[in-house]
């Protein structure tokens, strides 16, 4: 992959030596990009400061800001972020979600939902990344009826198509048999069971996200990396996972995960899981999804036949 990467910059290089070829703002911000891969931030900053003005364009900021979120540079992110609100350059979506993807990562949840205000004041359309980080910021933190509200806007969203459709329902499937409540006001929870909490909680609704556009190839990279931490998967997690794939009707998959599951020695293995997701296809009117999920059930033997309706 880091041959890949700086054969990349080298072709970058050629094409910046050569006067004949004329840089496009993609061109600037790809290159700003791979100097961060190849050598580091501080190199990527210097490259973009060097750009003459008329090729510091939202695209070229974004990828500086993409730098700086990527390495959890919070300062100078902030720092780039307004003076990027004080130019006169066009704002777009992407600028958000890469201060919103900053402030997920270090656990800053309530920033978050400042981000999206500021997003919503400059009249910039969000997409269903910006909806995602929202959404998982505030489940993170508990906050279920913020999570019910979000998902009520992306229903009424004039622009959502059927992946946002099935990841509004893969959410509130979630919600719904994932068992997640609204904090208690004022309740007292270990830090560090908090954070651990928060992380899983924001993997799951990236495996949501991917899910709801379709991207099989990303769930399964997700999913996997969560195998290789060696933790202890939750309940929830096998919620999110085992919705994902039925929904988008990888049924072998959702065998394979029940059956690693089975056999996991650090997790524990939840039947009742099952159950829960039943009753959420159900009441969320998914009866096709509740019925090829009962099916498979009945088939493995975790569910018997009177049991099934």
């Amino acid at each position: 992959m880091a041959r890949i990467i700086m054969k990349r910059l080298q072709i970058s290089e050629w094409m910046v030596s050569h006067d004949e070829f004329e840089l496009s703002d993609t061109d600037y911000a790809v290159r700003i990009d791979l100097m961060t891969k190849v050598f580091g931030v501080d190199a990527a900053e210097s490259y973009f400061e060097s750009l003459p003005p008329a090729a510091k364009t939202s695209e070229t900021y974004t990828a500086l800001l993409h730098s700086y979120a990527g390495s959890k540079l919070t300062d100078k992110a902030e720092e780039l972020y307004k003076r990027i609100k004080e130019s006169n350059i066009q704002l777009n979506v992407l600028l958000y979600n890469e201060m919103m993807t900053l402030y997920t990562s270090i656990g800053q949840m309530e920033k978050v939902s400042l981000i999206v205000e500021e997003l919503k004041h400059q009249k910039v359309v969000p997409d269903l990344f910006t909806y995602n980080l929202w959404v998982s910021s505030c489940a993170a933190t508990l906050d279920i009826d913020g999570v019910r509200r979000i998902l009520k806007e992306i229903s009424n969203n004039p622009r959502a198509n059927d992946g946002w459709v099935r990841y509004r329902r893969l959410a509130e499937i979630y919600i719904i048999a994932g068992h997640l409540v609204n904090s208690e006001p004022n309740s007292l929870v270990e830090a560090g069971k908090n954070t651990i909490q928060r992380d899983w909680i924001t993997y799951d609704f990236l495996i949501i996200l991917y899910a709801g556009l379709g991207n099989k190839d990303k769930i399964d990279q997700i999913w996997k990396s969560l195998k290789m931490t060696k933790q202890k998967i939750n309940g929830r997690s096998y919620v999110c996972i085992l919705s994902s794939y039925v929904m988008l009707g990888h049924i072998k998959d959702v065998e394979i995960v029940i059956e690693e599951w089975k056999l996991s020695t650090t997790s524990d293995f939840d039947i009742s899981i099952f159950y829960r997701l039943l009753d959420a296809f159900t009441e969320l009117g998914l009866t096709e999804e509740a019925e090829t999920f009962r099916e498979l059930l009945i088939q493995e033997n975790y569910l018997h036949t009177d049991e099934s309706r």
